[in-house]
């Protein structure tokens, strides 16, 4: 089989580029490769199957690695020109609570997949899905991709093809392994937008807990980042977008991070400690386990009095002593937890580490190999949660598809 262009990886950023590539050079045959029996099923489960296409509030914070994300997403179309202008999808803003956040007005991430799809059909661009690429070579100024049952020759090349996190969509880190083998340096890779995991001595009793608050990432006694939000504890790790913010911290800090929630970020530690003096003088003849249940739900209630206070839950509130209701507090205020590693690959929405910015150039063209261009997950940019890894993933599918569309172009002419 031979192609002008083949795209490798039908998610986000390889549709994107397949588009931008017929967009600039009409004439170019395209074909879009990908190992699943279908193109698009990361994007159809993105943000609970409504997609969570961009984020009002785009800046460098929220992007980590070695590529230079915003000067990338600077360059291309914002999502209005794309989705909504070029496309025909309506968006709006601020869907489920989270500030900034921008969804296709239906509510249903098929909606983008559709547009993509059909956009793609209107340029005639190829889909040849249910093909695995096991070997990537260049041959004759071009490439030979090897699959389990075919050759494929093409002038060009535009890999898309993710990296490891959520393996079940495709993206198993399969070709990063190609391309690492090629000669291409990678970051340090683990998953981002993940839950932590922690020890489990010190998540007994907390498993399934749900409290609104704030956490911070710390390294010795440095606060590396703090997000709020709602922390959800597990039978082995802690989980919550909030957390998943933090996740990208690991490949720098492994060995060396901890995790410090305040339970109560909108009260003080005096208004919490006249709280506590209250309670202690109402219910003083109550037992223990009753302390926080003004407060906390249960089990959270449960377990910071018996963390801070080792004394029996049948002895009275009144009983209790300033070292004890000190230690409560510090327990409240900076709950403590060392982070002992990442959640398993299925369970990341990212990957943190990649193919590192000096492979390539500012058009997203390998400097190893002239006609290879990279886009997307593959490359060593991690954002955080809330559509910032699906705009990076449209804004550079869309600089290396229109970069090597108009690479090829001018070889034509």
């Amino acid at each position: 089989m031979t192609t002008d262009i083949a795209v490798i990886g039908g998610g986000a950023s390889g549709l994107s580029a397949a588009i931008a590539a017929k967009e600039v050079c009409r004439s170019a045959h395209v074909t879009i490769i990908e190992k699943l029996p279908r193109v698009g099923k990361k994007i159809i489960a993105s943000g609970n199957g409504k997609c969570n296409l961009s984020n009002l509030n785009l800046s460098e914070y929220n992007y980590h690695g070695s590529v230079n994300a915003m000067e990338v997403i600077a360059k291309m179309p914002d999502y209005k020109s794309f989705f909504t202008d070029y496309l025909g999808v309506l968006c709006v803003n601020g869907s489920e609570g989270r500030e900034g956040g921008v969804y296709p007005r239906s509510n249903s991430s098929t909606t983008i997949l559709n547009a993509m799809r059909l956009k793609l059909a209107a340029l005639g661009a190829e889909e040849l899905c249910g093909c695995e690429i096991t070997g990537i070579s260049p041959k004759n100024g071009g490439f030979e991709l090897r699959s389990k049952d075919e050759k494929i020759l093409c002038r060009r090349l535009i890999v898309a093809a993710g990296g490891y996190a959520a393996p079940s969509f495709g993206t198993d880190g399969t070709v990063m392994r190609l391309l690492k083998n090629m000669g291409y340096k990678t970051s340090k890779i683990c998953p981002a937008a993940a839950p932590l995991r922690v020890n489990t001595n010190y998540l007994k009793g907390l498993k399934g807990v749900r409290v609104k608050g704030e956490i911070s990432a710390l390294s010795g006694e440095k606060i590396l980042r703090t997000e709020k939000g709602e922390l959800q504890f597990n039978e082995n790790n802690i989980s919550g977008i909030c957390v998943f913010n933090l996740a990208y911290l690991f490949a720098d800090y492994e060995g060396s991070l901890k995790l410090q929630a305040d339970l109560l970020p909108d009260i003080s530690a005096i208004e919490l400690t006249n709280y506590l003096d209250k309670i202690i003088k109402s219910r003083g003849d109550m037992p223990l386990e009753e302390l926080l249940t003004g407060i906390f739900v249960k089990n959270l209630a449960v377990y910071l009095v018996k963390k801070s206070i080792p004394r029996p839950l049948t002895d009275k509130i009144s009983t209790i002593s300033n070292r004890g209701k000190s230690a409560l507090l510090d327990n409240i205020k900076s709950l403590t937890f060392e982070v002992t590693g990442c959640s398993p690959w299925q369970n990341a929405q990212s990957t943190m580490g990649g193919i590192h910015a000096s492979c390539v150039d500012k058009n997203l063209q390998s400097k190893l190999h002239k006609g290879l261009y990279l886009c997307g997950e593959i490359l060593d940019t991690a954002g955080d949660c809330g559509g910032y890894n699906l705009q990076w993933a449209w804004s550079s599918g869309m600089l290396a598809g229109g970069s090597c569309g108009k690479s090829l172009k001018q070889e034509v002419k």
